[in-house]
């Protein structure tokens, strides 16, 4: 693999326990329900577009007899701290945002139809519904498409999954 390799002791024998194996520290890093395997992930912020991928999710999920793994990504604000040339720093902030759409979605009435969970992750919202995607072995990821001028400057989250993601992306307009 690229980018370590695991010690060879000097008896030739393998370890029983090595520190150096990053799968125990990725497992470890979040815990994952069996009953959401090879569920839909869906990315949900609160917007009209996140809502009608939810809608969606939903569906496909009830007809596939498949958990529901809602994810909101909290923003990472970046702190602009320019020492030199070292690049910016990103700033966890904490995001209410996630407990205020966890309540909202607890008392929908349209969720009862599959089991669902909430997870809340933080960084940059492709990477972390990838990662969801990878740690559930989801079947697929579902989400809303940009509308609007910073989504053709910068690149829809919609777009940059698609090209990158490893399972299949649905996009909802």
């Amino acid at each position: 693999m690229a980018g370590y390799e695991l010690p060879e002791p000097a008896d030739g024998k393998p370890l029983a326990h090595s520190a150096a194996e990053p799968e125990a520290g990725e497992k470890s890093r979040h815990s994952c329900d069996p009953a959401f395997q090879h569920g839909v992930v869906v990315g949900f912020d609160g917007s009209v577009s996140s809502e009608r991928a939810l809608a969606y999710a939903i569906g496909m999920a009830r007809r596939s007899g498949s958990g529901l793994i809602i994810v909101h990504v909290a923003n990472r604000l970046p702190a602009t701290v320019w020492a030199g040339c070292e690049p910016p720093v990103f700033v966890d902030v904490p995001d209410h945002r996630t407990e205020v759409l966890g309540l909202e979605l607890a008392c929908a009435d349209y969720l009862s139809e599959v089991s669902w969970i909430l997870v809340e992750r933080g960084g940059d919202i492709c990477h972390e519904l990838e990662e969801v995607g990878r740690e559930y072995a989801a079947d697929a990821i579902v989400v809303g498409g940009t509308h609007g001028i910073i989504g053709k400057i910068f690149g829809s989250v919609a777009g940059r999954l698609a090209r990158r993601a490893q399972r299949p992306v649905i996009v909802i307009p």
